[in-house]
């Protein structure tokens, strides 16, 4: 360094013109920095921004104070910042009913708001008359917060305002999926007041978070008190968001300079250094100019163009600002920021000496910062001609302080005044630094000795709960509970945290309660949850993937994760210990699985090594007893520790009586679930005919299914009574007749369904009708009676669902079973039932005891201690033993008949919605639904079921996949690279046609097997299809079936299934030669899937550019979305894609989609200026077909046998369909064909281009050398 004087005088010289500039300008009773001299609005985010300045020199007086006067400079400037801060922080404790209902509702009018009077710190607009909602300002605030409090700065002085504060943290932790108006204030670039979900926000969120954990706000003068508490999960989830958006801002902006404040100084929000270089390449190479950054792209604020008179834009009319926006300075003092950072001192030279250029030197000699540079009106003619030729002028504030706070950061760094660490204390910018490999620590506690005991047979030692005393172990629910409590004030009227939601890496912690230990177990293995907790498989996948997901995510935190699993009761599969369980205990022994290091062992040895939270806020304090627990934390303590892991009943089930076979009847309510499915398969359109065509095929489709017959050996006619029934039962014949039954039904076909696709009719029947069937019924009670006493009879799981279904759908779900001359038999203990449903006081509960669980022969009796019995009860016993047999149709359909939920529905569907996809439910095109916005729990569940009718087991089916796809797109966002909408109905077609490809048979066998499948084989085969892996289905037992996968594509491979079939073959063994129909499938798995090729949408925007407009499928898009939207906006993209969604075709859309390619090439070369006008992208496919056909006659070629006859007569089955069942009237051959070579669908698609548009020329020389 100089000598002393010399800093100093340079010091001296920084500390007059921070006076001048800043400080002068600061509110003396509040603190404020009012907006410029005419408007006395003070914004949070520029306030922060301007003191940043005066914090940075009050640190560099603090190293050179040797000096009375320079210690009493640095007092001054601190206690400047105080000021400051306090004077937020009261203007925002005024609002705190706002905080309190925002945590709630989430809405922009209940937000705080984003300016006050500099004044008097009081609102100065209504909520209504501007964008308030800005999470990055209240961020912002937070994050400086936390630093200056790091640096040594006392800025909170009470407890109530640690509690506000706390409060603030729970306003901002939702940042990932609440729609704001961002750094700009303007929501959506149109300036229409739509609020959007925002990177910059995102970013700064997560930044807040991360810096507010754990902080004392007190310095080091605090005790557990005052200190913040976040759950990591929150700030996480910001983080995964803000990756999958980056370089992204929003859907209507592209792009973002505002951006820079998150990857760089002051959020450092990014942890991959390669996304933090794209980013800021992506900003520097599209809005990079002369003069600073552009904001965003098509920016209209303060250009000549734009029309001051009114507030908004017309969307027509954002071309206009194209090239001409305002840069602003700003940015290139963020960048010196962020090189400086970096500790690359050519690229601070180069930016500083830029800025330079362009500073506003005053009167007296200092260099000012505008705010902006615009074109001016006489040059913005030549400006649009050659972007970035004319010079520009000065508008709005100079000097702008936001940037001139920043611009004497930059050059105290720049000067060696401050070192880049004393600007951070935290050391957030040490974040994207590679670190050492986490390990995860993992314990297993088994419920009881028994347990322990069963374990240690396979060399598994562990502790049970007595033994890990005085550790306690507990479900993540009271977790959830203690977490309400944080945040607590009476005296303010706040009320804690309201999300009841706690993720692995808050389970993955230890908690210290005074002197007690707990440990929790994860959320999503808590038990009450949901049928797929009842598949070992899953949960055990599901571990796998918690512990890849907390090596990749602890981060920040002092200590190893600790993931704390129970062996109970519950879990075991008639009585042993399943194998995917034992499988995967066996390879954490071995200290890695799938890749992950970790560590088996117990609690006790991992105290030290282990995260450990203080729970110190659940104390009195409000009360003046800090060291006692609150009360009601005692007695929820007091009541949870002893009952929290108690085994809970399940049925109680014991042995009865089998009866004779002769008590067996036949009855109408036969097929009663299959009548409910909806998965279509066989039709070519894929399940995408009107809806009159669907009911004819609903009810065409009853036939006996294979366990009707599963105990005679005759097959018996659908109509046939039994011997026992004889002719007196004739008219519960005719009834059977109320359903056509297609005689054309192969009859092994009929055999193989299983209770699969019975489950999908069940629930089809809308209440309406339910009520109409109440009160004409056309049966007697008798009927009732008999369908009761048959239930009573029949040992079969399936036909106890068939009966139920018919009794829900005549009789509704609350009617009482009980009637005159019910006969008792012994008496039975009532177990608890599920707690899924609201219990109604007068509903017992039911117990149907059985004889040994996994035989075929179950015999019920409907015991009530002198109480009602529901049918809803009858179900929810039915549900509990069709889960206890893996019954997973049955289970999937009873699941939903009883309204049972997926717990984690509104958050799977939020986690895909944050990440940019849009999701559709329902099968296309007739009701199929778009989800845009995150909806609470229960209206989703009502769209899902206004989707699918009374489909209930697609309804549930459709719930666990997109849980499923939420999982994946946490794990492996590249699997949905390219796809926009995730269209969940169409993705369950195509599963049930990839089955019925690789098993050979018909559709409804393959949804009746689809529906049959267990969870984890269900999220295989989803994975699978997402990946375009190839796979084979083995048979694992009869009736369940396996996906694996196939290591080579092209070995032919034998898909080998054993479905035992009736009629006594082995096994049917389906060869399939991959080859044939490879593109085919290929082409169907992208159009279902919506996956296009890399940078489609933007290419398609050029093609609109040159035309007037592209029609697919009767839908236009209009050249004037180009006026509209940039090439790379999101809602450019959706627009597109909801075009496509039209063809319900998903192999015809992809052919649609390689035209357009075929178009954009055609754009990209320049081989003609302009395409003309509307282009019908699908009279380019049908004449590529029509070539395709010619070529095919000339050469003999396969598709002869079809559509290419010579006869020109026979193209069409008598369906009208084509003979080779290619859908919208293309040769199934040319679906089937390579994209590349001389008779790929590429090379048709380029020749139907050059006879369809007219503007390609068709005589003479064209160069067309291949690239």
């Amino acid at each position: 360094m100089r000598s002393r004087s010399n800093s100093g005088v340079r010091l001296d010289y920084y500390q007059r013109i921070v006076h001048r500039l800043i400080m002068s300008h600061q509110e003396p009773v509040t603190g404020l920095f009012p907006a410029s001299n005419v408007n006395s609005h003070a914004w949070i985010r520029d306030n922060v921004y301007c003191i940043l300045a005066v914090w940075g020199l009050s640190m560099a007086y603090k190293k050179i104070a040797d000096q009375d006067e320079d210690r009493a400079k640095c007092y001054e400037l601190e206690q400047s910042c105080v000021k400051l801060m306090r004077g937020l922080l009261m203007a925002m404790m005024n609002q705190k009913d706002k905080v309190e209902t925002f945590k709630i509702t989430q809405n922009p009018l209940d937000s705080l708001h984003a300016k006050y009077s500099s004044r008097n710190g009081q609102p100065v607009v209504g909520d209504g008359e501007w964008g308030h909602l800005q999470i990055d300002a209240v961020s912002l605030y937070l994050l400086i917060l936390a630093q200056m409090t790091a640096s040594g700065l006392q800025i909170v002085f009470s407890l109530d305002e640690v509690s506000f504060i706390q409060n603030l943290v729970f306003y901002i932790e939702s940042a990932y999926c609440i729609p704001d108006y961002g750094i700009w204030e303007r929501g959506d670039k149109t300036n229409h007041g739509e609020p959007e979900l925002n990177a910059s926000s995102i970013g700064m969120a997560k930044a807040a978070l991360e810096a507010m954990n754990e902080l004392d706000l007190f310095g080091a003068r605090g005790g557990p008190a005052s200190v913040i508490h976040v759950l990591a999960d929150e700030a996480h989830k910001c983080q995964a968001v803000l990756q999958s958006m980056l370089p992204r801002e929003s859907n209507s902006k592209e792009l973002d300079s505002g951006i820079l404040c998150v990857i760089g100084f002051p959020a450092f929000a990014v942890d991959d250094p390669q996304l933090i270089h794209n980013t800021k390449d992506a900003i520097l190479s599209r809005l990079q100019g002369k003069y600073g950054c552009k904001r965003f792209l098509r920016d209209g604020y303060r250009t000549p163009k734009e029309d001051p008179s009114r507030l908004y834009y017309e969307r027509w009319e954002l071309r206009m600002f194209e090239n001409i926006e305002c840069e602003w300075p700003l940015f290139y003092c963020y960048l010196i920021l962020f090189h400086a950072f970096q500790n690359d001192k050519m690229a601070v030279k180069n930016y500083a000496e830029r800025l330079e250029r362009i500073m506003v030197r005053s009167d007296d000699g200092i260099l000012l910062i505008p705010e902006s540079y615009a074109v001016p009106q006489n040059l913005v003619a030549n400006e649009y001609q050659h972007p970035g030729s004319q010079s520009r002028e000065v508008v709005g504030r100079c000097p702008f302080l936001w940037g001139q706070s920043l611009f004497i950061l930059g050059r105290l760094l720049q000067e060696g005044f401050l070192a880049v660490g004393e600007l951070d204390p935290l050391n957030r910018r040490l974040g994207a630094q590679k670190k050492p490999d986490v390990v995860v620590q993992v314990v297993i506690i088994a419920e009881d000795n028994e347990i322990r005991d069963k374990l240690a047979e396979h060399d598994l030692h562990v502790q049970t709960i007595a033994e890990v005393a005085p550790i306690e172990v507990q479900p993540a629910r009271v977790l959830s509970h203690l977490y309400t409590y944080l945040g607590r004030n009476r005296k303010l009227g706040l009320t804690g945290r309201k999300s009841r939601d706690v993720g692995i890496l808050s389970t993955s912690k230890l908690y210290s309660l005074k002197d007690r230990i707990f440990a929790f177990t994860p959320q999503h293995i808590d038990y009450e949850e949901y049928y797929t907790t009842r598949d070992p498989d899953l949960l055990a996948s599901n571990f796998t993937t918690n512990l890849a997901f907390l090596t990749n995510n602890w981060r920040h935190m002092l200590g190893r994760p600790t993931i704390t699993l129970m062996a109970t009761h519950y879990m075991l599969d008639q009585d042993k210990i399943p194998l995917a369980m034992i499988q995967t205990m066996r390879k954490l022994k071995s200290g890695y699985i799938n890749g992950t290091r970790v560590m088996l062992g117990n609690l006790k040895d991992f105290l030290n090594t282990s995260a450990i939270t203080d729970l110190s806020f659940l104390g009195s304090t409000e009360d003046g007893y800090p060291d006692r627990l609150h009360p009601d934390v005692q007695t929820y303590l007091d009541e949870h520790l002893l009952r929290s892991f108690s085994h809970r009943n399940t049925m109680n089930l014991r042995g009865g009586q089998l009866r004779p076979r002769s008590l067996r009847r036949r009855m109408s309510c036969k097929g009663a679930i299959k009548k409910t499915r909806s998965i279509n398969v066989d039709s070519d359109t894929l399940g995408m005919e009107g809806p009159t065509q669907l009911s004819e095929r609903r009810l065409s489709s009853i036939v006996p299914p294979p366990w009707l017959q599963a105990n005679k050996q005759n097959h018996i006619s659908v109509f046939a009574t039994t011997p026992e029934e004889g002719p007196a039962d004739q008219s519960e014949i005719i009834r059977e007749n109320i359903y056509p039954i297609d005689p054309h039904h192969n009859r092994t076909a009929m055999e193989r369904r299983s209770e699969f696709a019975r489950q999908q009719e069940i629930q089809n029947i809308p209440k309406i009708l339910i009520q109409r069937h109440r009160t004409d019924n056309n049966f007697a009670d008798t009927e009732v009676e008999e369908l009761i006493a048959m239930l009573r009879e029949t040992e079969n799981l399936e036909e106890q669902g068939d009966i139920l279904q018919y009794l829900v759908d005549t009789q509704g779900l609350d009617f009482n079973t009980e009637i005159e001359g019910n006969f008792v038999e012994e008496p039975v203990d009532i177990g608890s039932s599920s707690n899924d449903e609201p219990k109604v006081a007068e509903m017992p509960t039911v117990v149907i005891d059985t004889s040994n669980i996994n035989s075929q022969s179950q015999s019920e009796g409907m015991l009530e201690e002198g109480r009602v019995v529901t049918v809803r009860d009858l179900l929810k016993g039915l549900y509990e033993k069709a889960c206890q047999q893996k019954l997973w149709g049955l289970v999937r359909h009873t699941a939903g008949m009883l309204g049972k939920r997926v717990e984690d529905l509104a958050k799977a569907v939020t986690d895909l919605l944050v990440r940019q996809k849009q999701v559709t439910v329902g099968m296309p095109p007739n009701n199929e639904y778009t989800i845009t916005a995150p909806l609470p729990e229960a209206e989703l569940r009502q769209l899902i079921h206004d989707a699918y009718g009374d489909d209930e087991s697609t309804a549930m089916l459709t719930q666990e996949l997109m849980v499923y796809l939420a999982m994946f797109i946490r794990t492996e966002p590249q699997l949905f690279h390219e796809m926009l909408r995730l269209r969940v109905g169409l993705i369950i077609q195509v599963m049930a046609k990839e089955l019925s490809r690789t098993l050979n048979c018909d559709g409804e066998a393959a949804s009746e097997h689809l529906l049959n499948l267990s969870p984890f084989e269900m999220k295989n085969l989803l994975y699978h299809i997402l990946s375009g892996k190839e796979f084979a289905v083995s048979s694992v037992a009869r009736g369940s079936l396996s996906i694996v996968s196939c290591k080579s594509s092209r070995v032919s491979k034998k898909s080998q299934i054993g479905l035992g079939d009736p009629e006594g073959e082995d096994a049917l063994v389906a060869t399939i030669d991959d080859r044939q129909g490879q593109w085919l499938r290929r082409r169907r798995l992208d159009g279902a899937l919506n996956r296009v090729p890399r940078d489609f949408y933007s290419r398609v925007w050029t093609v609109l550019e040159k035309c007037q407009g592209l029609a697919i499928e009767g839908r236009i898009l209009q050249q004037s979305l180009t006026q509209e939207m940039t090439p790379g906006e999101l809602k450019f993209a959706l627009e597109v894609e909801t075009a496509l969604n039209q063809i319900p075709q998903p192999e015809y859309r992809q052919l649609v989609v390689e035209a357009l390619m075929v178009l954009t090439l055609v754009t990209e070369h320049n081989m003609v200026p302009s395409l003309g006008g509307v282009i019908y992208v699908e009279h380019l496919v049908h004449k590529a077909n029509q070539l395709f056909l010619e070529d095919q006659r000339k050469v003999q070629g396969d598709a002869t046998l079809c559509c290419a006859k010579s006869n020109g007569k026979d193209h069409q089955a008598a369906s009208g369909m084509l003979l080779c069942g290619g859908a919208a009237y293309i040769c199934q051959h040319l679906y089937d064909s390579a994209p590349s070579g001389s008779y790929g669908t590429m090379t048709y698609m380029a020749r139907a281009v050059a006879l369809v548009l007219d503007c390609v020329p068709k005589h003479g020389e064209m160069d067309c050398t291949i690239s």
